[in-house]
């Protein structure tokens, strides 16, 4: 009987394992999780949380994760000038803090690469709400890390879209809910709300549309998983770009702020997006 449970016990996905790396002088914390049969040079996947969460284990990208063996890393984002766990992207309320978070980003996945025998080349960003704005500005500088986006609920600033031209074209991947008081789908660029202002959904994503040179969209209308929401998602997918970076948009009806997996399998469907681009 032991020697049955020893068995089993070896047979169970692992569990994320807590770990850190120093950065500028201060410790950057993050979870490291990699599925039990994850091979080596396996693809990884960053997972940014959204603003006041502290990164936890359990992503929407966990399943998708286990189901296909690819690693994740959930880093934990530094205390702001408020005093909360976030990424800096320019909100008003950040003003001052000298926080280069592409860079940091960049330094930590370099690490998590050589410690844990992951893919420098096959190595992809998703984020929540104020992680989805770390995507955005992530697409938008010069890095050489991150080969394709998926915010989630996530915003681009309008001081990025006014004062930032992206290097290169790059794959990104949007869901966000029409409904969305947080992260308005029409956007704020009177800053009501009081995170700066954001350009509309539809704008933001127009930006990457012509910078890939997409010639070509594709819509389809499905029903939510939970049909008693009576919510439905239109998938737009603009592609036929020279580079063959592709940009999705899933636009939830009705949705609000959150990871819609009552609606969609969300980690599959980013994981189906980030799969096109492994080399």
């Amino acid at each position: 009987m032991a020697v049955l449970m020893m068995t089993a016990g070896r047979m169970a996905s692992a569990e994320p394992v807590l770990d850190s790396l120093k950065i500028g002088g201060q410790m950057r914390y993050y979870w490291i999780y990699k599925p039990d049969g994850t091979q080596p040079d396996a693809p990884l996947v960053f997972v940014l949380h959204g603003y006041g969460n502290p990164g936890k284990k359990q992503t929407w990208m966990n399943k998708a994760a286990e189901q296909h063996k690819f690693a994740l890393c959930i880093p934990h984002g530094w205390k702001d000038p408020k005093g909360e766990p976030s990424w800096n992207v320019g909100y008003p309320f950040q003003k001052g803090w000298q926080v280069d978070e592409v860079a940091s980003m960049e330094k930590l996945a370099r690490h998590v690469q050589k410690k844990y025998q992951l893919s420098r080349k096959n190595t992809f960003m998703t984020g929540m709400s104020n992680g989805g704005e770390m995507c955005y500005l992530t697409a938008y500088s010069k890095q050489k890390t991150f080969k394709a986006v998926a915010p989630v609920a996530g915003l681009t600033m309008e001081w990025i879209y006014r004062t930032m031209e992206a290097p290169q074209p790059m794959p990104l991947f949007e869901i966000h809910g029409t409904a969305d008081h947080v992260s308005e789908w029409n956007g704020d660029l009177q800053n009501q709300g009081g995170w700066g202002a954001y350009m509309p959904v539809p704008i933001a994503i127009g930006y990457w549309v012509a910078k890939n040179k997409c010639e070509q969209e594709q819509t389809e209308h499905i029903e939510s998983l939970n049909k008693a929401s009576g919510r439905t998602i239109i998938k737009h997918k603009y592609t036929g770009g020279p580079t063959g970076c592709e940009v999705w948009l899933y636009e939830v009806t009705n949705g609000t702020h959150s990871w819609f997996e009552d609606d969609i399998n969300t980690g599959e469907e980013i994981w189906t997006f980030f799969s096109h681009y492994l080399e």
